[in-house]
């Protein structure tokens, strides 16, 4: 009987081990999947070409080290989140969350470029905090000031009132990070050609989607001019925006272009 306890003991010892650490390896594993859960009510993230997804607070976002920026963006967009709270606009600062850092708010120092913001900071004024991460480098693109401050900016006004129309919409932006692009500054952050801008209703009764493609240059146009379905934006870009929606939902949504069920 002592000769077997002799045996036994070492052994349970093992197994209690090693459950230890499986269920160790298991717990620093598992919040890599439920942040997206837990802090963003929703799971439309679209697919990384880069495989390398960043969750914040308030947004999340596929950061593309080639281009120093995000392939987009994306966001819920919450009526109540709509607010005319005025703060002060904090300094750019590097994204933490990257473990490649990302672009230095010093490559659009005399570029001629604005700092133009993905996921925009009047759609974060609910709370400071909100405001300040809409501040982190890898939110923001190169963007032309007549072309950040004109259409662009119109288009996010628009938003804007359709989550307060259709009591909250989903939104994924970003640059086309596709082609021979212009770069800035001494770590070479990508200049698009185009800006893409995709909005989700999701209404039970009558989900709707629009997708808007826009050159990267000054314009006066009506907004409808540059709807696009989503479809067309997955082409050019590679990333596929809504996996997780059910199938035969999203091929008809992302194949429509259909502007009448938007108030425009």
């Amino acid at each position: 009987m002592n000769s077997s306890r002799k045996y036994v003991y070492p052994l349970l010892i093992l197994v209690v081990t090693t459950g230890f650490y499986f269920f160790e390896d298991y717990i620093e594993k598992k919040p890599t999947i439920d942040p997206i859960i837990k802090k963003q009510s929703f799971f439309y993230l679209p697919t990384s070409t880069t495989n390398t997804i960043i969750v914040h607070d308030n947004y999340s976002l596929s950061y593309s080290e080639a281009n120093e920026q995000a392939e987009w963006v994306a966001y819920e967009l919450k009526k109540s989140d709509i607010s005319r709270n005025e703060f002060k606009r904090p300094y750019f600062i590097e994204d933490k969350k990257i473990k490649s850092k990302s672009a230095s708010w010093r490559n659009y120092k005399k570029s001629g470029y604005d700092k133009g913001h993905l996921c925009p900071a009047g759609d974060r004024k609910f709370s400071y905090d909100a405001f300040n991460e809409t501040f982190l480098t890898s939110n923001i693109s190169p963007q032309e000031h007549d072309f950040n401050g004109g259409v662009w900016n119109r288009l996010e006004k628009k938003v804007r009132k359709w989550a307060v129309k259709y009591d909250g919409v989903y939104v994924i932006t970003g640059g086309v990070l596709k082609g021979d692009l212009e770069s800035i500054g001494s770590e070479n952050v990508s200049v698009p050609k185009y800006f893409y801008k995709i909005i989700f209703d999701n209404n039970m009764q009558s989900p709707k989607m629009i997708g808007f493609l826009i050159p990267h240059q000054k314009s006066n146009e009506q907004l409808e001019k540059f709807v696009v379905t989503v479809d067309e934006i997955e082409k050019i870009t590679g990333i596929d925006f809504f996996p997780k929606l059910e199938d035969a939902i999203e091929t008809k949504l992302e194949a429509a272009k259909i502007t009448k069920n938007w108030m425009f």
